[in-house]
């Protein structure tokens, strides 16, 4: 069964409880509501200060504006009603029976004037607002993630969770004009019911009773919107990731010569059309619904509005008072709408709030020591490894089990085995980026638990080969290995030199300046060789107690390789290192070989003492420098 395919099964089977979650359950996202302000709050206090005092002003614009209309028509009808003073303009002036008139339409102006200033200061503010809102839940979000364990990232769980919050990071920024936004309704519904209640309360209770149906349709459908959405969070990830190798200068080579562009093109359409389709249902239903209570409100308006009419004309109301009204009930019929419906959407929005809060909520595995001890500096004894064994997450296969080994300080130690061995877990552990779920890994007769995990990462240094490639600088590229010391160029060019980086940065149009890949304008991207070269500058930048290489020269040639290693051999002197590759002529340097099968160690010892053995260790060497004969 395709993706596409399974998502629409999955779909069928849920919809009859994913689209209505129990009222409990919706109840309960309201109290994000609280965290958003808050959030909103640290944002900039003297900006919602102002949102929210403009918004008063501004909601009792309408009820003033109808009230003095409605005392402009009755001393237009009064004047009206009475001898004119002359014929002539002037003499209306000298009587000054203009004078009431002239001051209520130079109010009414101030007012239509005061009230463009304030929608226009209301956009400005929540303009402003909204964007430093989004820029700071935006670095909230990454500041969380960084707090989080590499497991939270190695699950496709929290993958669809973070992605969710991604969007919702950036998609929120208008619910603050909703909720400010319903405020103000609320505010100019009181003042204008006032008035119809002086004339007809039952005119209130017809405006409840005809938006009712509205309301439920509309809490309804935003329900099932977001349900919808959640449920196929998977099937969105997976068509950014079509979106990305579709059209990815990474891709784009072996995408045209295998021909993927349209096996990519047509997955994406089958994917895309079937969420669409979901959605284009939804849509349909919701806008069906929807213009059947929009007739039955307007129904509703229509008969008061008629009441309003007949009572004027039986004479029980003037004619500012049937101005007054109409437009009272006028706006009241929008406002109620707007109100009713706004809640129903700020309680789906809130539903929205939830997959951002409940992101936030997540808690790093990795506990913390209440009274954590610095990294020895320097190593004096070593780094051993106590029956250390680990599975990942959600596995019932051990990566590694029963590990027994010590690592001397000092000492330069290789990992050697096929992969899925254990290798990179054993430096995963080693810089807790997990935790042994048996035994424990000391420093110096310390726990690494009870080392603080920031002084610990900061005396290690670590290239992986996947390492990133950072669309910044040359020079920023390499001073990610210590970030506090990013402005120190010497030590930068000091680094390049060590890793053979700077024969590579030279070559560049602005050297150390030079934007580095293809991103942005005039970046300049780089071989992978030369990338590396690069990443080994980063862990030289470090000048860490520990050096560990995971695969890092994969991209480069023996010869490169060999002098890096050699170089890495003499600078990495007294200190403690530890190297993973499957070339076994860099394996060679290191002081001592592990050779791992299956999570464990299965031999150990300096390269002639391994080939001295005849073990696996020396099939696999005869086994590779056989393909160089």
């Amino acid at each position: 069964m395709s993706s596409s395919e399974n998502f629409a099964a999955r779909l069928a089977f849920r919809s009859s409880t994913a689209d209505q979650p129990p009222l409990g359950v919706q109840l309960a996202t309201l109290r994000h509501l609280k965290r958003f302000f808050a959030q909103v709050w640290r944002t900039s206090p003297p900006l919602m200060v102002a949102s929210i005092v403009l918004r008063l002003f501004s909601a009792l614009q309408p009820l003033l504006l109808l009230y003095i209309g409605k005392l402009i028509i009755d001393e237009v009808v009064r004047q009206t009603g009475m001898p004119a003073p002359g014929p002539t303009f002037s003499d209306w002036l000298a009587s000054g029976r203009l004078v009431p008139v002239a001051e209520l339409l130079a109010l009414e102006f101030a007012l239509v004037v005061a009230a463009d200033l304030l929608t226009r200061a209301i956009a400005l503010v929540d303009s402003v607002l909204s964007e430093l809102h989004s820029n700071t839940v935006s670095m909230e979000l990454m500041r969380h993630a960084a707090s989080l364990d590499l497991r939270h990232f190695e699950s496709s769980e929290y993958q669809d969770r973070l992605e969710r919050a991604r969007r919702q990071a950036a998609g929120r920024n208008a619910l603050l004009a909703q909720i400010f936004g319903q405020g103000q309704s609320i505010v100019t519904i009181v003042s204008l019911a006032v008035g119809l209640l002086v004339y007809a309360p039952w005119l209130i209770l017809l405006l409840l009773v005809s938006f009712a149906p509205s309301v439920i349709s509309e809490a309804k459908f935003n329900t099932r919107s977001y349900y919808l959405n959640r449920m196929r969070s998977p099937e969105r990830r997976e068509l950014e990731y079509l979106r990305y190798i579709g059209a990815s200068a990474e891709t784009a080579k072996e995408i045209k010569l295998f021909g993927l562009g349209a096996f990519l093109v047509g997955r994406f359409k089958r994917l895309a059309d079937t969420i669409m389709q979901d959605n284009r249902r939804l849509a349909t239903q919701r806008a069906i619904w929807g213009g059947l209570f929009a007739a039955l409100s307007s129904m509703a308006y229509y008969g008061a509005y008629a009441y309003i009419v007949w009572r004027t004309v039986e004479g029980q109301f003037s004619l500012g008072d049937l101005a007054f009204l109409s437009g009272s009930f006028l706006r009241l019929n929008g406002l109620f709408g707007q109100m009713l419906i706004g809640v129903t959407n700020i309680a789906g929005q809130s539903l929205y709030l939830d997959d951002l809060f409940s992101f936030f909520d997540i808690k790093p595995t990795i506990s913390l020591s209440p009274n954590p001890k610095p990294f020895p500096q320097p190593i004096r004894q070593g780094i051993v490894f106590e029956n250390v064994g680990f599975r990942y997450p959600d596995t019932e296969r051990w990566a590694v089990r029963g590990l027994n080994f010590s690592l001397k300080a000092g000492e330069a130690l290789a990992l050697v085995g096929e992969n899925g061995a254990g290798k990179t877990t054993i430096v995963k552990l080693l810089t807790r980026l997990y935790d042994p779920d048996e035994g424990r890994i000391l420093v110096d007769g310390v726990d690494l638990r009870d080392i603080d995990i920031v002084d610990l990462r900061t005396h290690i240094g670590v290239i992986f080969q996947d390492f990133i490639r950072y669309s910044f600088t040359a020079a920023e590229n390499i001073g990610v290995g210590r970030v506090e010391a990013g402005v120190d160029r010497e030590r930068i060019r000091e680094a390049a030199e060590q890793s053979l980086a700077a024969e590579v940065i030279d070559r560049l149009p602005l050297g150390y300046d030079q934007p580095l890949g293809k991103l942005f304008a005039s970046g300049r991207d780089l071989s992978g060789g030369e990338w590396q070269k690069v990443a080994i500058a980063r862990a030289y930048m470090r000048d860490a107690e520990l050096i560990i290489l995971d695969e890092p020269t994969a991209a480069l040639d023996a010869k490169a390789e060999a002098e890096v290693f050699q170089r890495f051999k003499g600078l990495a002197k007294g200190k403690t290192a530890v190297l993973i590759s499957h070339r076994f002529s860099t394996v060679r340097m290191a002081d001592r070989i592990l050779v791992l099968s299956g999570g464990r160690i299965i031999e150990s010892g300096s390269h002639d003492e391994l080939i001295a053995k005849r073990g696996v260790y020396a099939d696999l060497f005869e086994l590779q420098a056989a393909g160089y004969r």
